[in-house]
């Protein structure tokens, strides 16, 4: 019988007094919170499984509040998640649930967050993302970007920039978000890296990709944990490694 595993991490870094990030992993979320240690869950392969991450917006009150209530969302939805149709609709749904919870708030208003993940089936994987959180295929051949960044280009002499084309919320008025959605099939022994920002922005792609050739599991997340933390850990650290076994 084939199964998914997905190891889960997520923690503050060094320079944030607090973690806006949050993760879902089919019904299991986190919120806000901080792993000391990497969590390995298990599930059968068969129903649709979402596994994501949320990365509230720095700078813009309130990040963790929008991202924990885009996570538990799509984990309410999680289930149903079984077409490119649904993975979209399920995430105009959470840009409306975050305006609508914004606009009932002052203290909350303009929050908003980046999201990126993908739905496991068992004949295919659904690759999402809105902002410039990332999802990441770790192949045999090496480690490939299959999310969209939704960021404008760097300044000349940067390699990243803290900027996002869109969000779920983030505005003072509804803005629409265009989520990319993309399906790719479900091969024997895939793995996918799925994190935000405060990995990728300070940790080399080649880096990552060395270290998942390296390890696998619980010590492939905390070694890329490691690296983000040695880079000075100057943001939030979430990453989850989804992985296909039997």
């Amino acid at each position: 019988m084939q199964y998914v595993t997905v190891t889960a991490l997520s923690h503050t870094g060094l320079v944030r007094e607090h973690n806006e990030d949050s993760l879902v992993a089919g019904p299991w979320t986190l919120c806000g919170t901080v792993t000391e240690n990497p969590q390995t869950l298990v599930f059968p392969l068969g129903t649709p499984l979402v596994v994501a991450v949320a990365d509230g917006i720095g700078g813009q009150p309130a990040g963790e509040v929008a991202s924990a209530l885009t996570v538990r969302q799509l984990a309410a939805f999680g289930p149903s998640l079984d077409s490119e149709e649904a993975v979209r609709d399920a995430l105009n749904l959470c840009n409306h649930a975050v305006y609508a919870a914004a606009g009932r708030d002052p203290e909350l208003r303009t929050m908003g967050t980046t999201v990126a993940g993908a739905v496991v089936r068992d004949d295919a994987v659904l690759v999402f993302n809105v902002g410039d959180s990332r999802v990441l295929d770790a192949t045999a051949d090496g480690l490939c970007q299959v999310s969209v960044d939704d960021s404008p280009a760097p300044a000349p002499g940067r390699t990243t920039t803290s900027l996002v084309t869109q969000a779920l919320g983030g505005a003072r008025e509804f803005s629409p978000v265009i989520p990319h959605v993309a399906t790719a099939p479900l091969a024997p022994g895939a793995r996918y890296l799925v994190c935000t920002d405060g990995l990728t922005d300070h940790v080399p792609q080649d880096e990552v990709e060395e270290l998942l050739r390296r390890h696998t599991g619980g010590r492939a997340a905390f070694e890329l944990w490691k690296s983000a933390i040695e880079a000075g850990g100057p943001d939030n650290i979430t990453l989850a490694l989804i992985g296909i076994g039997e």
